[in-house]
């Protein structure tokens, strides 16, 4: 038999691909002591390993397979390529659809075409289309007028408007709190692009609100350019600056605070990285209004990762001095070097210097106008955070205090991409903190002494802290049965006020509908919170249908929140369920930890004890438990399919990865490895074999239906996850459906009309397996 041997973007594997006939079984992920290859000089880029796919060569179609939804004709795709079989560490893995990785290839998208048609024929089939379309129009179309986003500058407030029946969200401002200048809009996407295709991907007002940097990107695929308008008039003022934002590694303006210009993330420019890195190598550029991009300002990043990831904030002290942070993040892992730009001295550019490395712990940054940096800091053990500060001006690592220590009963949230989770205010700290699901706003002086916090709804969460020009701030509060309100709190007086920015269902009864805390105990003894929601008077018994869902990983704490497609659900009397699985943030980096790298599969246990303990209360039966996540949700899923298909009656999975052998291979995949680990790590590959969804689908066992989603312009999730697992349980016998979106990404900027149609198929899909009418 004759061997191409080629060696991929990624140490220690190498691909091997027969000619001519199909190889033997994998071995099973759990083969002992593997043996580490070596590295060949020389390896293709990323992109040419992701494109590059086996000889095709003709073989006898595998034996039709039938199941309950998908007719005869419409059943498992013939596997019409040789199987590749890549070797890790002396460990031979078969992979009979590495062909289906490669889009550029036509019978890759023949295929996805046709199981597109699949799925179609079969979810336009399902019973009550009709009705629930009709309900699911309702009930996403009647989204409240509400608001989100928020800035304040110079008196005039800035936020993104989300309006009923809108493709996408507008942006708008006017003053506040006087009514003296009414809301204006300024920026509108349905206008822009009548499909509905371009998104708002964020937006910087200058200092003194008359221009405003808007970030949008078209599609799904979340590559952004900055656009600058004119706040007056409206209009742009004909500047561009292209390659800002990206779905790897994020994207960050901060103005100048004279407002002559911007400092920005800058993705390469065409010619300056090979394909396969422009995605990656992210820099810091200044950009001086006027001028031509071309002669931008290279100021930060020569020596910075490959998959580095910056947020960029800037701040005026009390002697008018600027100052520039830029805090980066190694990939998606949670490690985190801070950088300070001191102040320009007579006509001559301010110098960078690093003010914390990774040893310090810095996990969240920000500057106040009192010349001091606050960061959260896990160092010394504080793995819940603590509040340090030191001067701006001492440009050297180190000189802390400690303003405020770790607490027993809480943990400072964590998003390196949302700066609202800890601000700055003129006199006062404001922080949001995680109690295991639930979150709370947390105020403290700037010397650290705690103060009265703001009213909040039970059982809720807070978010998008704004501090406004007189010192209050505006926060969200929302419960998974109260619609996100906005809030008005003033830490002088410790009064909280509502505003008119929330949502409003004046005719939806939410009055009915209960919420419920209760403990799983996981695997290992360690105890996981669920969140339950359902109609009173429910009665537990076992025989009521409950949909579970949950995360599990980056340090994400999943909290409370209100979802009119959960809705849809609950008004049939489904249970809804959430887990705060390991994995999140929910109990600080300790929780995070014990469901990463290597300890991964607590994650998995977790979400298995809590489905176990529903039905052992009575809250469902496995006849009527249904589980739905996305993204690294979507993993969660693969691993239940395939470690406990007993479990459940069907699946819903969104974005997800199921091929954790490869997945590092994909451009956003190398900024994961931080949570996930590598192949190219003996035990970490180990690991990642043992619990790979598309590596541990079996013969002979009986998968639940599932239902696969993924989006064509996703970058984040390759789409060929999706088809690799849909083609792998297929090939078993298993119903799996693939349901693929031409128009949308990872989720962000979804049309409302493409929201709603998919709100559809996931209800129908859920309905028929669960005997919901």
């Amino acid at each position: 038999m004759h061997i191409a041997m080629r060696v991929v973007g990624v140490a220690g594997l190498a691909s091997v691909v027969a000619l001519g006939a199909c190889a033997g079984k994998a071995n099973t992920p759990q083969a002992k002591n593997p043996e580490s290859t070596k590295q060949a000089a020389t390896t293709p880029s990323t992109s040419e390993a992701r494109k590059s796919s086996p000889v095709a060569t003709t073989q006898p179609a595998a034996p039709a397979r039938t199941n309950a939804l998908t007719p005869p004709s419409q059943t498992t795709t013939a596997i019409t390529r040789p199987p590749a079989v890549d070797i890790y560490h002396g460990v031979s893995v078969v992979d009979k659809y590495q062909w289906l990785e490669n889009w550029d290839d036509a019978a890759v998208k023949a295929w996805s075409e046709a199981e597109n048609a699949k799925a179609r024929a079969t979810l336009d089939a399902l019973p009550n289309i009709a009705s629930i379309r009709e309900r699911a129009t309702q009930l996403l179309g009647m989204q409240s007028v509400s608001y989100y986003g928020f800035h304040q500058t110079n008196g005039r407030l800035f936020a993104m408007k989300r309006e009923p029946g809108a493709q996408q969200d507008k942006l708008v401002w006017r003053s506040w709190p006087s009514d003296a200048i009414p809301e204006r809009v300024l920026v509108d996407p349905n206008t822009l692009d009548a499909g509905g295709g371009t998104t708002i991907d964020w937006s910087v007002p200058s200092p003194d609100g008359t221009l405003l940097a808007v970030c949008m990107s078209k599609d799904g695929s979340e590559l952004g350019d900055v656009t600058f308008f004119d706040v007056a008039s409206g209009k742009p003022t004909g500047e561009v600056i292209p390659r800002v934002n990206g779905g790897t590694a994020g994207g960050s303006l901060a103005w100048a605070t004279d407002g002559s210009g911007v400092f920005y993330t800058r993705y390469p420019r065409t010619g300056e990285k090979s394909e396969a890195d422009m995605n990656f190598y992210v820099q810091i550029y200044f950009h001086e209004l006027g001028k031509p991009t071309s002669e931008d300002r290279f100021e930060l990043g020569t020596n910075a990762p490959r998959i580095a990831e910056w947020m960029l904030d800037a701040k005026t002290d009390a002697r008018g001095q600027q100052w520039v942070l830029a805090s980066m993040q190694y990939g998606d892992g949670g490690e985190f070097d801070h950088f300070v730009r001191t102040p320009d001295q007579e006509g001559s550019p301010g110098a960078w210097t690093q003010i914390a490395n990774v040893e310090a712990k810095w996990v969240q940054a920000a500057m106040g106008s009192d010349g001091y940096i606050y960061a959260v800091s896990r160092a010394n053990g504080a793995e819940r955070g603590q509040v340090v500060r030191r001067k701006l001006s001492v440009t050297t690592i180190g000189f802390l205090e400690v303003i405020v220590p770790e607490f027993k009963d809480a943990t400072f949230e964590i998003d390196f991409f949302d700066p609202s989770v800890f601000v700055i205010g003129k006199d006062h700290i404001f922080a949001t903190m995680q109690t295991g699901g639930p979150s709370e706003l947390r105020v403290f002086t700037k010397d650290g002494k705690a103060v009265k916090g703001p009213e909040l709804f039970a059982v809720s969460a807070v978010g998008g802290t704004t501090v406004l020009d007189d010192g209050r701030v505006l926060f969200s509060n929302v419960g998974f049965t109260q619609p996100m309100a906005w809030k008005l709190f003033d830490p002088a007086t410790g009064v909280t006020k509502s505003t008119n920015f929330g949502q409003s269902y004046p005719n939806l009864d939410l009055t009915q509908y209960e919420v419920r805390r209760e403990f799983a105990t996981s695997k290992d003894g360690t105890r996981v919170p669920i969140n339950i929601v359902m109609k009173k008077g429910t009665k537990l018994d076992g025989s009521a249908a409950l949909m579970l869902t949950g995360y599990g990983g980056y340090g994400v704490s999943e909290s409370p929140r209100f979802s009119l497609r959960n809705l849809q659900l609950l008004e049939k009397g489904v249970i809804f369920a959430l887990a705060n699985i390991r994995g999140g943030g929910e109990y600080g980096e300790a929780w995070h930890r014990q469901g990463n790298l290597l300890n991964k599969q607590n994650v998995f246990d977790d979400f298995a004890a809590c489905a176990q303990s529903l039905i052992k209360n009575k809250y469902t039966s496995s006849k009527r438990l249904a589980i739905q996540g996305g993204s690294n949700g979507g993993l969660l899923m693969g691993t239940q399919i395939v470690q406990h298909p007993e479990l459940y009656r069907c699946v819903v999975s969104h974005v997800g990865i199921y091929d954790m052998l490869r997945v590092e291979l994909s451009p956003n995949g190398a900024f994961n490895v931080t949570e996930f680990g590598t192949v190219n790590d003996p035990a970490q590959f180990k690991a990642l074999y043992a619990y790979s969804p598309y590596h541990n689908v079996r013969e002979g066992v009986k998968y639940p239906p599932v239902l696969f989603l993924t989006g064509a312009n996703d970058p984040r999730v390759d789409p060929m996850q999706s088809r690799k697992m849909t083609a792998r349980m297929q090939e078993v016998g298993a119903t799996a459906l693939l349901r693929t979106s031409g128009n949308t990404g990872h989720g962000a900027g979804t049309p409302l009309s493409a929201q709603i149609e998919q709100q559809v198929d996931v209800m129908a899909w859920l309905f028929y397996h669960l005997g919901v009418q």
